[in-house]
């Protein structure tokens, strides 16, 4: 099957439209149109339903997409690896924003000091976000929040945190939740949490920023929950009350992992790395 056929589908699916894929690959909108058509055919299957405000995918193109993807990579991986077997060219990370927080500058720093011919990019997001972002093949390494649940996933090093409730100093403090962003495990624990243990939640405030939350912290405006080494790593830890729960209540490491069909090469590097 033709490589580039498979490139235009997805850029397609991603975009949501024929013509944003058009630019995004500098071809020409009837190109696109006439390669997705192609690859319709080839298949014997509609891939995408035309909509007002562009394309979405079909069943069968839902079905699809994850296959393409794999198929891409996998082709991409061969032709990189005949051209040079030992050196990696580039690194594409994922981390959640905790994560990127604490640990993530160091990292960095010791991969370009030790493999500076390397380009690595970065992406973050909440766990979720980063979790999607492996599956289809954007990332080659992600830092998640919890140990991953997907059998196509697998962990190359595990960093265990100390999870802690945060509160205000004061004793009369709003029920109210400071959270992060949808996605975030932390969040979630939070929430789940307070209800198996009954404790009422007036309301939760979305803030979207670790600094906000914890400056909204320190003022009395409610509580959140977070990894210890955060409050450390931000000069927050005598501003703010912090619990910190025991492992058998939230045991909640961060986990650098990859896909089982893309381990890296420098994937025995990665496990032994020491940067806590």
């Amino acid at each position: 099957m033709d490589l580039n056929l498979l490139r235009v589908f997805v850029s397609v699916a991603n975009n949501k439209s024929i013509s944003m894929a058009a630019n995004e690959l500098k071809f020409a909108q009837s190109n696109v149109t006439s390669r997705v058509k192609q690859l319709e055919k080839t298949l014997g299957v509609e891939l995408f339903y035309r909509v007002p405000k562009g394309v979405i995918l079909t069943p069968s193109g839902e079905k699809f997409y994850p296959q393409a993807l794999e198929i891409i990579h996998k082709m991409e991986n061969t032709i990189a690896s005949l051209l040079n077997t030992n050196e990696l060219r580039n690194l594409k990370i994922g981390s959640t924003d905790c994560n990127a927080a604490v640990r993530i500058s160091p990292f960095l720093l010791k991969l370009h000091n030790d493999f500076p011919n390397t380009q690595l990019e970065l992406f973050t997001g909440t766990t979720k976000d980063i979790l999607q972002l492996i599956m289809d093949y954007k990332v080659d390494i992600a830092f998640i929040s919890g140990e991953p649940t997907n059998n196509n996933l697998m962990v190359l090093k595990k960093f265990e945190e100390e999870i802690a409730i945060l509160e205000p100093f004061k004793s009369h403090n709003p029920n109210v939740t400071l959270s992060f962003k949808d996605g975030c495990v932390y969040d979630d624990f939070l929430k789940d949490y307070c209800k198996e243990r009954n404790i009422y939640i007036e309301k939760t405030i979305p803030l979207g920023n670790l600094e906000t939350i914890l400056s909204c912290i320190k003022v009395g405006m409610g509580k959140s929950l977070l990894p210890y080494s955060i409050v450390r790593k931000m000069g927050y830890d005598k501003d703010i009350k912090m619990t910190i729960l025991p492992k058998e209540e939230a045991y909640i490491p961060t986990c650098m992992v990859c896909r089982v069909d893309n381990i890296p090469k420098i994937s025995d590097y990665l496990k032994a790395m020491n940067i806590d």
